[in-house]
This record gives structure tokens, sequence and C-alpha cells, in this order.
């Protein structure tokens, strides 16, 4: 079970951190007016996928007492992430 947990996180940071280097690529397709709140974002962004990795590690080096209160810290620190991904986005969009 906590090797399923692991490896679904895995894949979830993997996607995600691929997400913020394809938004990164498309900068220029911003409007100039964006550009500026593009540059925020992705800085607030760079900021959470440390936070991110963080938990990420915590959830691999986790004892089996500890899974659960990891796990779900890593789920919240993922949305967080999610919606700033979703948000840069729509900047581009």
């Amino acid at each position: 079970m906590h090797k399923e947990v692991k490896e679904k996180a895995k894949l979830e940071i993997d996607e995600l951190f691929e997400r913020i280097d394809e938004l990164e690529r498309k900068k220029d397709q911003a409007k100039s007016v964006s550009k500026a709140k593009f540059d925020v974002k992705i800085a607030e962004l760079k900021l959470k996928k440390v936070e991110l990795q963080h938990k990420y590690d915590e959830l691999k080096a986790a004892s089996d007492e500890k899974m659960e209160e990891l796990k779900e810290a890593f789920s919240k620190s993922a949305a967080h992430f999610k919606q700033g991904l979703k948000e840069l986005g729509a900047l581009i969009d």
C-alpha cells in the first residue's frame, strides 16, 4: 500500500513539474501586459515547487506511522501547486 502511495505521488510530481516547464516555455505567447504577472506567478510556483518536492521527499522516507499524515500534507501541497499552474496557464491562453 505504501509503495503504491509513493509511486502515485512520484507520477503526480513528475507531471506537475513538467507542466510548469511547459508553461515557462510558452511565456513568449503571453500578452505583454500579462508578462509581468506571468513572471510573478512563475516565481511563486517555483517556491511551491520546492515545497512540493520537500513534501514528496518526506513522503518517500515516511514510516508507516507517519504515512497518512504526510500523504495528506503532500496532497494539499500538490493542490496548491495545481491551482498556481491553472492561474499561470490562464495568462497564456
